[in-house]
């Protein structure tokens, strides 16, 4: 999810939730303690250089529980961020505490922000000699074919 997206979901709610991957909600007296712009430049295992910029939004669950973060406070510090850091429209990041801090993806289904799990991947599979993945096919759909034939040893 880009960060014009999270505008505009805010834009219509009165409440904010974000949701875990595992369904529990974070506590609705969480609050948002950074928003940043991370640029990573990186190489992969196959020697190509990248770079990724993304979003960070932190999440921190406090024991304040007399204040809420309203949809208009978010959009405020997220105008904020982009004026003063100069933040451009990128995927989001969103970093919660856990057993450790867990890094999430967004997402949105209406109502509510989604933290999605992320996966790590070998970006340089063809450099790396990492098989591509086979097409997995249902034994159900091939057509049995009769390749014994009387007199030919197979049977």
């Amino acid at each position: 999810m880009k960060l014009s997206e999270v505008k505009s979901a805010l834009q219509n709610l009165e409440t904010i939730a974000f949701q875990l991957p595992n369904g529990d909600l974070v506590p609705s007296h969480f609050h948002v303690t950074e928003i940043g712009r991370i640029n990573k430049t990186f190489i992969d295992c196959g020697g190509t250089v990248r770079h990724e910029n993304i979003v960070n939004f932190q999440l921190w669950n406090a024991n304040d529980y007399d204040h809420r973060l309203h949809p208009e406070k978010l959009l405020h510090i997220i105008e904020l961020s982009e004026n003063t850091l100069h933040i451009e429209d990128s995927e989001i990041e969103v970093e919660y505490q856990g057993d450790t801090i867990g890094k999430f993806g967004l997402d949105f289904d209406g109502t509510t922000f989604l933290l999605t799990n992320k996966q790590t991947d070998c970006l340089a599979k063809d450099k790396c000699g990492v098989p591509a993945e086979k097409p997995k096919v249902k034994l159900s759909d091939l057509q049995p074919v009769n390749t014994c034939v009387p007199g030919s040893g197979c049977c």
